[in-house]
């Protein structure tokens, strides 16, 4: 009976650690996926990436 209640204790701290996990990195995965559309729409569109914006000629096509 002891090992049945040691190996729930383990699925128990393995749930919450890939819970911590998926919550930290979800963000991380949004922010570059928003950053990465930007980007491409702004090259589609005959813009020129500088370092996290459109050049301003071609910011009007790209907006979120």
């Amino acid at each position: 009976m002891k090992e049945a209640a040691g190996e729930a204790n383990l699925t128990v701290i393995a749930i919450i650690l890939i819970g911590v996990i998926a919550a930290v990195v979800t963000p991380l995965i949004t922010s570059t996926m928003n950053t990465t559309r930007r980007r491409t729409c702004c090259e589609n569109n005959g813009g020129i990436w500088e370092g996290s914006s459109c050049n301003p000629q071609d910011a009007e096509t790209c907006k979120d």
